[in-house]
């Protein structure tokens, strides 16, 4: 083997690379023609407004300086993000720090020495929030489904939707028992004199209080309305007060700011004697928002579960070899360099490390992205996540201890915590709202006063003011929007995880799709056949003894052919041996081989394989043979040559398929105006047929995980990217895009990196998120614009002195029922263009 010592990085991706990396323009050195493609059609500015988070930015940490990942429960909004990164920062060692609500995920710079772990996650843990190590997810010994499901079904995560949920019950329970006096006697008695009604005869002047009744009414009702208040609404009021400490003011502030002025100003009442008490609109507006939470994260969570059947990537132990080669099982952790570790067929490689065994083929789709398993010999590198196809590998673990699986983890959690989540437009509003309301107020106040009314009467003015003014529903509008857009998506088999798509993904000026596994199956079949029925049962009695891709497509053809599904026991090795046909025929000496497999058919030698094979025994092959094989790998195919008695007797082409409907999908993204883009580990012929199609307008192919990345990265330099990918070798560029979206068939990392999961691997589906997030922009429109409802009425109430407990009911319920009415409406009901 030659020497290919790195010696420097490559000007895109910055891998390392060997001496002999390709050449680009000036003295730019590239590890692929993807990267120097890449270079070459994209932007390399950094994209403004966005971190430049690399996999490689945390190749090397200063001396003392550790890298933490926390998950934090109870992360919802930039806000949110602002108090974690600002309470953190200021601890004594803390270096840097990054948040991001929409993974739940910060990034914690620090040195271990002045501040440890446990010091931040105890830190972190405050004000509602609960942080715990990304690294240590709480599985309850399940490891099935992705982090991100398990994180969220772990024991953390379930206590506090447990609690939200009882404090919602909470609110059901006080508020149903204090409402049943305002709905007997209360508002009668506010009706009265206003309606000309003999039942309500008997009510007037009845809810007067004065003296002892009115401190027992306080007394019983102060207490439990306060219960209600400060259990059912804490998450509000939490809100609340960190979007004051950050001044930022969100919906929270505008509901804390409704539910707080309608305590304050029934207890004032009572006090003063007065009967317009509003502590019914506390009861109310604190149990609604509340359920509105409860409801919006019991979809999400319903939205999580359907995510726990992919695949996990991770490999969790070993098979150790000691000095005799007797295998041990052992957890990955407790690996050490050198040691030699045995990978049967069919399993997956846990670290990275050197093949020190007999040959075999890995395929490394997962980390690599290409389709086509690949042959090993002794010495060569095995990437951690590959699966074994052929043969056994025995590898030894490399230094350091480490898989391409837990790299690319590690990157995809440094772009995730970078990621930081968009306003919501009622925040937006809410911004300006609240000084608004705050202004109003005040002004009455102080007009109140001005007026010659007493210090009692400015308060309970201003109190007044800011229940009636304060558009509380805007608490209820985005959640509602949210949870039903996600409940109507999920009808369909798109599964979204994070809220915030459905602002991002109407912006989306590029769709980059990755090849394997997203426009293709990332299955192997049989494409085209030309050789003859005997030529290719001799090759299927020889594949039969294999077990690799192509061996397992051509048997079933033939057998599909034959009308025989029965197969021969399968056995590989690298010594003689012989089997047995379904149909008889006798197969010796066979022997499997880097690049195919050879042996003997009913005492006719027969060698199928690539060309190579062909060429290293001498044997003859036609220029049409040779013209179709090349032609094959142009469309990113296998040619399978066979042979027969020292010539190629004809020639199998297996292929990766494309997945069904995948130009209509491109074709109609670049119609509505989205320019789309092909990114693919596979070599340049693998992807020559998506060059002449008119719909793509990039082709990037020989491209690692890392070089996906950074294309996405300068793909953001002015355009909104979104991804579509399904491997382990996606996951990161899935981060890094303002948009993921994954197939529901791929890898768990891919799917815990993505926005948007596609369950049933539909890729027409892509299409219909779209039109999801503009309906659902609609929605959140219309909503934002109910919730003034309340204000609607209760604003002219006040102004000719009708505000009182019965006419706040009236608008709670008008607000509350329109909302209801408009998210009940499915989103795919209405127009895309609408």
């Amino acid at each position: 083997m030659s020497d290919n010592s790195p010696t420097n990085e490559c000007d895109v991706c910055q891998d390392p690379i060997a001496s002999d990396s390709i050449a680009g323009e000036s003295d730019e050195s590239f590890c692929s023609t993807g990267c120097r493609d890449i270079h070459g059609l994209l932007d390399d500015t950094d994209a403004s407004g966005r971190l430049d988070v690399g996999p490689d930015t945390d190749r090397s940490l200063p001396d003392g300086v550790t890298r933490t990942f926390f998950r934090i429960d109870g992360m919802y909004s930039p806000t949110c993000e602002a108090y974690l990164e600002h309470i953190a920062d200021i601890q004594s060692g803390v270096i840097a720090v990054e948040a991001s609500y929409v993974t739940e995920t910060i990034r914690v710079y620090h040195d271990a020495d002045a501040v440890s772990v446990n010091d931040l996650r105890d830190v972190l843990s405050r004000t509602g929030y609960t942080a715990f190590l990304r690294s240590d997810v709480s599985t309850d010994g399940d490891a099935s489904g992705t982090r991100r499901s398990r994180e969220a079904d772990g024991l953390r995560k379930r206590r506090s939707d447990e609690v939200l949920g009882l404090r919602y019950a909470a609110g059901i329970v006080f508020g149903a028992f204090l409402m049943v006096p305002y709905v007997a006697i209360m508002y009668p008695a506010h009706l009265a004199p206003y309606l000309d009604a003999v039942f309500l005869n008997a009510f007037e002047g009845a809810f007067q209080l004065s003296g002892s009744s009115g401190f027992l009414f306080l007394r019983i009702y102060f207490v439990l309305t306060a219960i209600v208040l400060f259990f059912t609404g804490m998450p509000v009021l939490r809100g609340a007060y960190i979007s004051l400490k950050m001044r930022r003011p969100t919906t929270d502030l505008l509901v804390a700011v409704t539910v707080v002025s309608a305590f304050c100003y029934g207890t004032g009442a009572v006090l003063l004697g007065d009967n317009d008490i509003f502590y019914d609109l506390t009861l109310v507006v604190a149990t609604v928002v509340s359920g509105v939470s409860f409801y919006e994260t019991s979809i999400k969570q319903r939205a999580l579960e359907r995510l726990t059947d992919l695949t996990v990537s991770q490999v969790n132990s070993a098979q150790r070899l000691d000095d005799v080669d007797a295998a041990t099982e052992v957890s990955v952790d407790s690996l050490e360099s050198g040691d030699r570790i045995l990978v049967r067929e069919g399993e997956r490689i846990p670290v990275d490390g050197t093949l020190v065994g007999d040959d075999c083929s890995v395929k490394e789709a997962v980390v690599t992205g290409e389709a086509l398993p690949v042959a090993k010999g002794t010495g060569d590198k095995i990437v951690g996540g590959a699966v074994v196809t052929n043969g056994a590998a025995i590898i030894e673990v490399g230094d350091p201890v480490t898989s391409s699986v837990d790299r690319i983890t590690d990157s995809l959690w440094s772009i995730q915590s970078a990621d930081h989540g968009i306003q919501r437009r009622a925040d937006k509003l809410a911004y300006r709202l609240v000084i608004l309301v705050g202004v109003v107020a005040t002004v009455i106040g102080a007009w109140t006063v001005a007026s010659g009314g007493p210090l009692s009467a400015g308060v309970m003015s201003v109190l007044l003011a800011l229940l009636v003014a304060s558009p509380w529903a805007l608490g209820l509008a985005t959640p509602l929007s949210v949870a039903t857009s996600i409940r109507d998506a999920m009808e369909r088999g798109i599964v979204v995880l994070d809220d915030t798509i459905f602002e991002r993904l109407r912006d989306v000026d590029v769709v980059v799709f990755d090849k394997t596994g997203t426009l293709t199956t990332g299955e192997m079949d049989i494409v085209d056949v030309n050789a003859s029925d005997e030529a290719l049962s001799d090759a299927a009695a020889l594949e039969r003894l294999a077990a690799h891709p192509a061996a397992a497509a051509i048997v079933a053809a033939v057998d599909s052919t034959a009308g025989d599904a029965s197969t021969a026991q399968t056995d590989t090795g690298n010594t003689d041996h012989a089997g047995v046909t379904p149909d008889g025929r006798e197969v010796c000496d066979f022997r499997t081989h880097a690049t195919g497999v050879s042996g003997a058919v009913e005492g006719r030698e027969v060698l199928v394989g690539n060309l190579d094979l062909f060429a290293e025994r001498g044997w003859t092959v036609t220029a049409a043979i040779q013209e179709q094989a090349r032609e094959a790998r142009e469309f990113g195919r296998l040619p399978v040559v066979i042979g027969r008695d020292g010539r190629a007797d004809g020639i199998v082409v297996v292929g990766d398929n494309p997945r069904q409907g995948w130009l209509d999908t491109v074709t109609g993204l670049h119609e509505s105006g989205i320019e789309v883009a092909v990114l693919t580990g596979d070599d340049e012929e693998a992807t020559e047929f998506f060059t002449e199609q008119d719909a793509v307008s990039y082709v990037f192919a020989d491209v690692s995980p890392e070089g996906k990345t950074e294309a996405i990265r300068r793909f953001q330099h002015n355009q909104r990217v979104a991804m579509v990918g399904d491997g382990t070798n996606d996951a990161p560029a899935l981060a890094q895009a303002d948009l993921g979206i994954s197939l529901g068939g791929g890898t768990a990392i891919a799917a815990d990196a993505a926005d948007i999961v596609i369950v049933d691997d539909d890729l027409s589906l892509v299409e219909t998120t779209f039109e999801l997030a503009w309906a659902a922009r609609r929605r959140v429109r219309q909503n934002i614009g109910l919730a003034f409802v309340y204000n609607g009425i209760a604003i002219p109430a006040a102004l000719i002195g009708l505000f009182n407990p019965v006419t706040a009911a009236v608008a709670v319920t008008v607000c509350g029922g329109v909302l209801a009415l408009n998210t009940s409406r499915s989103l795919f009901r209405e127009s895309p263009s609408a």
